[in-house]
């Protein structure tokens, strides 16, 4: 059977800002089909408002997903605020997911509001969504605080800020999602698919112990990169399919 690989990412990027990492996947899954989507109010959605629920963006994009009656077996990767997307559509939609591959997120309930979002983030979340209006600057501070090896590079903020102009997140959309994800809760019971869990000690955005307290909750496996940032796939893209494919080499089960 077929597999198809649903990326999405977090708070504020849509699905250019995977940069390379799709066609590093790609090459690691050579057999599997690797399928960007955009939440709701970014990227290819920016024309939709943003629900302001996690559940509502599962249902959203999950209704997207069905129409395009895709075969074979679904595995989500998801980054940050998409896993909290991912975890709830594999909670209450077992059937549908295969496995999720979980980068970088985190829950109410199981991490203080200050892990969650690491006060450093404060400012320049504040900025932007009070009177930022400079494309640059905006993702220039977006990528000092998710990346520990790319946080200068000219050649990728250059291209952020080009997106940000031709489709610049509304400020309405990106607090919706910033209601969305501190009120998500961890689902009642453990998912009943396959769950790896993912981690950068460098993350100066969402404290590494967010994702130490989710494996734990649910005895899950957890790797982790000992210097990278926030955006693990920007910033170590082979370790990221290494570790993912590590785990479905071995066995989906075993806790880390």
């Amino acid at each position: 059977m077929s597999t198809n690989w649903l990326l999405l990412r977090g708070l504020m990027r849509e699905q250019r800002h995977w940069e390379g990492f799709p066609a590093r996947l790609q090459r690691y899954f050579p057999d599997d089909r690797v399928i960007l989507a955009d939440l709701p109010g970014l990227g290819r959605e920016y024309h939709q408002s943003s629900p302001c629920r996690i559940p509502d963006i599962t249902d959203g994009l999950r209704a997207r997903w069905q129409a395009k009656r895709a075969r074979g077996s679904l595995k989500l990767l998801a980054l940050s605020l998409g896993g909290m997307v991912a975890l709830d559509w594999a909670s209450r939609y077992p059937a549908e997911v295969s496995a999720v591959a979980l980068i970088n997120s985190s829950l109410a309930g199981l991490s203080p509001f200050y892990h969650r979002l690491r006060p450093s983030a404060y400012w320049p979340l504040l900025k932007w969504c009070l009177w930022q209006r400079d494309p640059l600057l905006q993702e220039a501070a977006i990528l000092q605080l998710t990346s520990r090896f790319f946080a200068h590079d000219t050649r990728i903020l250059t291209r952020w800020a080009a997106y940000s102009r031709e489709l610049p997140p509304k400020r309405r959309n990106t607090l919706c999602q910033l209601l969305a994800a501190a009120r998500y809760r961890p689902p009642p019971t453990r998912p009943r698919v396959p769950v790896l869990v993912l981690n950068s000690l460098g993350d100066e955005l969402v404290h590494p112990r967010c994702s130490q307290a989710i494996a734990e909750h649910w005895q899950l496996p957890l790797r982790r990169h000992p210097d990278a940032g926030h955006d693990l796939p920007l910033d170590a893209p082979d370790w990221v399919c290494k570790q993912i494919r590590a785990w479905l080499h071995h066995g989906t089960d075993a806790p880390g």
